[in-house]
């Protein structure tokens, strides 16, 4: 805590401090949410089991509107990730350089999850626990890589659209707009498949938002924000209520069509909607956070935010397991007074669990983001001095960083993709296993070695103008 306040205390005056609270309240918000809308209960052979309460609760789909907020996540990262890239090529670096140091943000935080996660699925085959519960337990457990899925294809791609927006402005998330409702259409016809480019189209179209805000072509004044305001929610509200769409923005078994995956038309509304209200706060929430516990508190969560989003469904399963072992789990229908009063206590619980995960693993983040500061990183074995100097040349280091960020995604996304109670040794694919540990190794190598030709010098004296997105 100490080095966290130090960090707040020197953060430049031109940091943009609200888009560190937007991160912090959007990964929250998906944590709470989570927590929240689970119904636990016991299936007729005494077996636990788990659900969205949303089909149960229809009176609650509307609030999916407010509660929604993984967009605001995205428009932030587009925002951040603007003022990354921007900020490494002033100092000389180039689009692979960057990509390899925002990989040791990720990727870390991530492999401390996916080993503890392998390493607990071994363990319990030892004592002969049935695979498919295990691999259950697993694929629950992972629920939140999906998310990292998607967001490293979109860092993956964001120095060529960063481009494409200084050149084309707001043309490129319009066309990326028409692209997620042609793919809406084919969705509706029946060719889901074809409609599946919208997990791209549509969460490239938020992150441009992001572009646009960090540049000024949206700034931060009423006679813009109102329109985005109006427009979103007009538009939410002629697709969801007339219109075909579902008006729940968080996936409801059964629905014939979901706004969240792929992202749909009206969540590209909503997240419109989002980026007036959050051009509206802009100038209060600076003031607001001027203030130094304030923003301490900020800086604290932001030095963490992944460790909490990778864990948070790690946090519910052991405190269920717990309760269901003591005997103590209650299990009310969902929608009832007795399950909305044991909302409270569930959440001071899982937060309580969660705290302790976060103890354990969040230092491995912190870590990972003060050393993609100073990279190189020396690897505790030698490297020979043949790979040293090909893992140096530029062609070489831009091919295996895509090919490692590329693994890494498909792994999380096959893992996401297979059977939830088809057993495995480790509770995920093997291959994908493999793949990840082999590509975050890849990554982690080049993080150690550093480029032909450019002299690295570490900067000693920290400050948070180096934070989550400098």
């Amino acid at each position: 805590m100490r080095e966290v306040r130090r960090l707040a205390e020197r953060t430049p005056p031109s940091r943009e401090r609200f888009i560190d609270l937007l991160r912090a309240v959007s990964i929250v918000a998906v944590v709470l949410g989570h927590w929240l809308a689970t119904v636990v209960g016991y299936d007729e052979h005494g077996e636990l089991i788990g659900r969205s309460a949303l089909p149960d609760l229809p009176w609650a789909q509307p609030l999916t509107w407010v509660v929604q907020v993984m967009p605001v996540f995205f428009i932030v990262g587009g925002y951040a990730n603007a003022v990354s890239l921007a900020a490494a090529r002033r100092r000389g670096g180039t689009a692979t350089e960057w990509l390899i140091k925002r990989s040791g943000r990720l990727i870390p935080p991530t492999t401390a999850l996916v080993l503890v996660l392998g390493g607990g699925a071994l363990a319990a085959g030892l004592f002969d626990a049935d695979p498919a519960r295990v691999r259950m337990v697993v694929w629950l457990a992972s629920i939140p890589l999906w998310f990292l899925v998607v967001y490293l294809i979109v860092v993956a791609l964001t120095p060529p659209m960063y481009a494409l927006h200084r050149r084309y402005g707001l043309t490129v998330p319009a066309v990326l707009v028409g692209l997620v409702a042609v793919g809406d259409a084919a969705r509706f016809l029946g060719h889901d498949l074809w409609g599946d480019g919208n997990f791209l189209f549509g969460w490239l179209a938020i992150h441009q938002m992001g572009f646009a805000w960090r540049d000024g072509l949206l700034p931060a004044r009423p006679r813009v924000a109102v329109p985005l305001v109006a427009a979103g929610i007009g538009g939410l509200l002629l697709l969801t209520l007339p219109g075909p769409y579902p008006v729940s923005l968080i996936n409801v078994p059964g629905e014939r069509l979901h706004n969240m995956s792929p992202p749909s038309l009206a969540l590209l509304a909503v997240a419109t909607a989002q980026l007036g209200v959050a051009l509206l706060l802009r100038n209060r929430a600076e003031r607001w956070l001027r203030r130094t516990r304030r923003w301490t508190a900020v800086v604290a969560v932001n030095s963490v935010i992944m460790t909490i989003l990778l864990w948070h469904i790690s946090a519910a399963i052991l405190l269920t397991a717990a309760l269901h072992a003591a005997g103590v789990l209650p299990t009310p229908e969902a929608g009832s007074a007795a399950w909305l009063a044991w909302r409270a206590p569930l959440l001071i619980m899982c937060t309580a669990v969660l705290a302790l995960l976060v103890a354990i693993f969040g230092p491995i983040e912190v870590r990972g983001a003060q050393r993609s500061r100073r990279l190189p990183i020396p690897i505790p074995i030698p490297v020979p001095a043949g790979l040293a100097r090909t893992a140096s040349r530029p062609v070489f280091r831009l091919w295996l960083t895509m090919a490692g960020l590329a693994g890494v995604a498909c792994a999380l996304l096959v893992n996401s993709l297979w059977p939830s109670a088809a057993p495995t040794v480790s509770g995920m694919p093997t291959f994908a296993l493999i793949t990840y540990l082999a590509s975050a190794a890849a990554l982690r190598l080049l993080r150690s070695i550093p480029p032909d030709g450019l002299a690295h010098r570490v900067n000693q004296r920290s400050t948070y103008s180096t934070g989550p997105y400098r």
